[in-house]
């Protein structure tokens, strides 16, 4: 099967990207290479995607001219959509950016699926929408009607819009809410890589809310056996959790990275950022009933492998 996988060159992105390639479907990937962080990484990421069934386009999915001829020339069978503009602290400072991404280019892709229906669209959410909900774990039935960052709200607002497309043209759609990803080839403004950079160069590690945070850390292997799982099983519209449903103390989590690491941290007590949240836990049941599959795999395997290309990319080894 031919498929469209925006955000290519992510992090979440190439893994699916190679994911499926390995499997034999063809693919066709589209990322705007935003400067938000490094584009040598990005880049870096694509060389891994090189195949007889990859092409790559790099476009910004706020051409809808563009991404419409792209839908109609291509007719891709299947859209997994992953690219937007992520962070939840970033979206205090350059609110624009996500309105054009996460909101327009989202919009714009949905047209393209009206115009060429897929037979699936399954796109990014995130565990933010569910805001500051003190229940824990956090279920597909919680309401989040509470967003407390921009990001949580345009990622809400995905959720709303695919089902709007769904009902009134009924284009199956899947939204997936991702809790903590971490593995090889993360991001370089997720925990992971900042804190190994800082243990790795001495630096003290920013703690905030004075370590007092729990987060439910999902290793990449998991979410890309989820999301590919669920790809493959259409629903009229649906939303799924995909997370570890085993929440970590930041600390321990610190405490599992030294001993990959084989280095101390040194530690700088912050207090709370505003945006973010005290902790998360994804409730898996719907997930596994739907697909008959949940992330399970342990904190310190995942941060292994990931210590190991840490330590290989960034000429730490």
């Amino acid at each position: 099967m031919k498929l469209l996988v925006t955000g290519a060159a992510g992090f979440i992105g190439m893994h699916c990207a190679k994911r499926l390639l390995e499997r034999g479907d063809e693919v066709l990937g589209i990322d705007n290479l935003s400067p938000y962080y490094s584009v040598e990484l990005k880049k870096a990421r694509l060389k891994r995607l090189e195949h007889d069934r990859f092409r790559f386009v790099q476009m910004d999915l706020v051409d809808a001219e563009s991404l419409i001829k792209t839908f109609e020339r291509e007719k891709p069978g299947a859209v997994l959509h992953l690219a937007a503009q992520p962070g939840v602290r970033h979206s205090l400072k350059n609110p624009a950016s996500y309105v054009q991404s996460n909101l327009v280019g989202f919009a714009n892709l949905l047209e393209g699926c009206r115009r060429s229906p897929p037979r699936h669209l399954v796109f990014a959410s995130s565990s933010s929408v569910y805001g500051n909900n003190p229940k824990l774990p956090w279920s597909e039935s919680d309401s989040v009607d509470l967003p407390i960052s921009l990001y949580a709200a345009t990622k809400k607002s995905n959720e709303l819009m695919a089902h709007v497309y769904s009902h009134l043209y009924g284009i199956s759609t899947t939204g997936l809410r991702y809790f903590t990803a971490y593995g090889p080839w993360g991001r370089p403004d997720m925990s992971p890589v900042l804190f190994a950079h800082a243990i790795m160069e001495g630096r003290p590690i920013e703690v905030f809310n004075h370590g007092d945070m729990q987060r439910d850390f999902t290793y990449i292997d998991d979410i890309v056996e989820g999301t590919l799982r669920v790809l493959d099983q259409p629903a009229p519209y649906a939303i799924y959790n995909i997370g570890n449903h085993r929440p970590v103390q930041l600390l321990d989590y610190i405490a599992a990275l030294e001993r990959v690491l084989g280095k101390k941290a040194k530690i700088e007590m912050k207090p709370m950022q505003p945006g973010d949240v005290k902790a998360t836990c994804a409730d898996t049941q719907a997930l596994a009933r739907a697909v008959g599959f949940a992330p399970s795999t342990p904190l310190e395997q995942g941060l292994a492998k990931f210590a190991a290309w840490f330590k290989s990319y960034y000429g730490y080894a």
